[in-house]
């Protein structure tokens, strides 16, 4: 079986396991090569929202209204990769680095 290819700003799946369960994620790194780890790094959209400044609104069709929280990054092997959803709006994604680097203090 071929593996999974995640591509930045696409809309995944991932089984994150039995505490967490599976989740939509937005992908945030760029395309491993062949000497380097299987991993993707991803922000968690979630459906509980707290209203913090690191929340980032996201509605599109096929989705409950909810955010993509930056305070909910996370790395994994590219096995627990599911399916492709979608791909995000560049505006969207571009919120979602601001707020990350807000979160972790990068700007």
């Amino acid at each position: 079986m071929a593996r999974l290819t995640a591509q930045r700003g696409e809309i995944w799946l991932i089984d994150l396991g039995m505490v967490q369960k599976i989740r939509p994620v937005l992908i945030l790194s760029t395309p491993y090569q062949d000497n380097e780890r299987a991993l993707v790094s991803f922000v968690i959209r979630t459906t509980s929202l707290r209203g913090t400044e690191y929340e980032v609104a996201h509605v599109a069709p096929r989705f409950d209204p909810g955010a993509f929280d930056a305070q909910s990054i996370a790395t994994v092997p590219d096995v627990q990769l599911m399916r492709r959803l979608t791909v995000c709006d560049a505006e969207t994604l571009s919120r979602v680095e601001h707020a990350l680097k807000s979160w972790l203090a990068l700007l």
